[in-house]
Order: structure tokens, then sequence, then C-alpha cells
């Protein structure tokens, strides 16, 4: 029996800059025709198979941004545009 398909995010174009440690970090969301420069790392975290990011863009909006390891593919799994305050994610 196949696994269930999983709903994946939309997939974006990141620019990313590798520091002193090599560490990837993203610099620049290309979302459709929107470029979005980040401001802010929030927060950051690994799994066995993808980096995640919380990023702060220069619109203002917080964006949950993930990279596939393997595949080297970026999804954006979540974005907050901070306007309603009963949506807000709490790190905004």
């Amino acid at each position: 029996m196949s696994e269930p398909d999983r709903e994946e995010g939309p997939c974006i174009r990141v620019e990313s800059y590798a520091g002193h440690r090599a560490d990837t970090e993203p610099r620049r969301l290309f979302i459709g025709a929107r470029e979005v420069s980040v401001t802010e790392v929030i927060d950051r975290w690994l799994d066995p198979q993808h980096r995640y990011f919380q990023l702060r863009g220069d619109d203002g909006g917080v964006y949950l941004v993930r990279q596939d390891t393997v595949s080297d593919r970026w999804e954006l799994t979540l974005f907050d545009s901070g306007r309603r305050d009963e949506t807000r994610l709490s790190s905004t």
C-alpha cells in the first residue's frame, strides 16, 4: 500500500548566503513575480530531511520556509502578513 499524497506548500526560489561556517541562510525570496528581501531570521531548526527558517521580509510579513536537504527544493509552508491582530503569529 502506498503512502497517501502529502500536500506540499508552493515552490519558491530562494537566494541564500553561506557564511564562514557554510550554513546557508536565506537572503531573498522569489514567490511568483514577487521579490521579498529577508530583513531578519527569526528562528531556524532542523529535522532529518529538512531545514526550516522563520523569516521576516521587507514587506513586514513573516514567512516559514523549508529546504529539502536531499533535493535542495524550497517550499513556503506558512505566511503571515501581520496585518490582522487576530491571526498574527506570536513572534510578529
